[in-house]
């Protein structure tokens, strides 16, 4: 096991002892937010055919040469089409086919007129001059049959899948996502909506990983222990017989009642790294029990939050093969004081917008109302002085 280690350093050992869970098999209906595990190419031109794109005649566009509202061009109507009809009346010279947006365009024609533009009789008087392919939809405009659609690692959103369903693909091939553990810890918390108890906090790191969790798209089985290493070894145990990870919190440092130093070797798992060179959250610590990775987290709500989306989120990342999961880093001015210097590597709760980032007011690792509103995490380098306004900081988007 190694101990006080830098982020970087602690990042090669999370991602590095993990491979992907493989890939599986989904209808569309459940692939939304997924990873595509392989590249899409159209198995069909899309649109499939020429088509309208609205309401009107499909015509030559020869027999509307000097056509206006004195002197209309006047054509014979042989047809009419609406959207799922098979064309088989093809247009002639002087003729016209009634149609409507969406439809098959018929044989013989080359662009199509809105009917507003006419008098919508039989025959019908065009009252505008046409050019050819106008008002005309060809039959691949959209994409060709052979060509990419969606490349390997794509998230699927709603646009991909609907692109998917107009090639007629019903199901698709994406990365595995990981089943999430979510084990809290601790005899000094009570669960909200019960009175509280002399001396007791509410639970709030389960509610806020479980829901960050279902925000980066994981569901995480939940259970919580009181400070007996005994019954969280036993709990640990139930949640990896059915999951591929587990994310604990509390624990994890060097107090009496840090029990994941007992409860971890009764469980029979082996320890990683403990300490990670970042604060909040130092007492980080990641283990791997017959194969499945358990990464503890410190109990302080912040600093939970900070390691979970410092460690947790590129080792997900790792598991499901989705490289986008991973934060990413920006530089931004920034706009608030700090006037804490930093000694060791810090990790900052803030708001950034345009180039901006504006820290609220309060900080330490236990507080959680402060976190409201922010959409980054700004990092000051190990051995800083208080930070400044106007001054360039990275900041990690959540």
């Amino acid at each position: 096991m190694v101990t006080r280690i830098e982020l970087e350093e602690a990042l090669a050992l999370l991602t590095g002892t993990v491979s992907p869970l493989g890939t599986e098999t989904l209808p569309l209906a459940a692939a939304l937010g997924r990873t595509l595990a392989a590249d899409v190419t159209a198995p069909l031109d899309q649109p499939p055919f020429d088509r309208s794109p609205l309401d009107g005649y499909a015509l030559r566009a020869s027999d509307t040469a000097g056509a206006s509202q004195d002197h209309p061009a006047v054509l014979a109507v042989v047809d009419t089409l609406y959207a799922g009809d098979q064309a088989k009346t093809p247009v002639g010279p002087g003729q016209a086919v009634r149609i409507m947006t969406g439809a098959m365009l018929p044989p013989g024609c080359d662009c199509v007129v809105a009917q507003e533009k006419t008098d919508r009789g039989n025959p019908v008087s065009v009252f505008t001059a046409l050019e050819p392919f106008q008002n005309y939809i060809c039959q691949g405009e959209d994409y060709q049959a052979g060509s990419p659609l969606l490349k390997a690692d794509a998230r699927l959103d709603a646009a991909a899948l609907g692109v998917l369903a107009s090639a007629g693909i019903a199901q698709v091939q994406v990365h595995r996502r990981p089943k999430v553990g979510l084990l809290t810890t601790g005899d000094e918390v009570a669960p909200p909506g019960v009175p509280l108890p002399p001396g007791k906090i509410y639970s709030s790191n389960q509610t806020l990983l479980a829901a960050r969790l279902t925000e980066l798209g994981f569901g995480a089985e939940t259970a919580h222990r009181g400070d007996d290493p005994t019954a969280v070894a036993e709990t640990m145990g139930e949640l990896l017989a059915d999951c591929d990870v587990l994310i604990t919190t509390g624990g994890v440092s060097v107090g009496d009642k840090d029990i994941f130093h007992q409860a971890l070797p009764l469980l029979g798992a082996e320890r990683v790294f403990w300490r990670v060179l970042v604060k909040p959250g130092t007492p980080a610590m990641f283990s791997m029990y017959e194969g499945k990775p358990i990464l503890s987290l410190s109990g302080n709500p912040f600093a939970a939050f900070t390691t979970f989306e410092l460690l947790a989120r590129p080792l997900l990342a790792a598991l499901e093969g989705r490289p986008g999961l991973r934060s990413s880093c920006k530089a931004a001015i920034l706009d608030t004081d700090f006037p804490k210097a930093s000694p060791v590597r810090r990790f900052l709760r803030g708001r950034y917008e345009d180039g901006h980032v504006a820290l609220p007011a309060g900080h330490s690792s236990g507080q959680l109302a402060s976190l409201v509103g922010c959409n980054c995490l700004v990092e000051l380098p190990a051995g800083s002085p208080p930070a400044t306004a106007g001054q360039t900081v990275p900041v990690w988007l959540l």
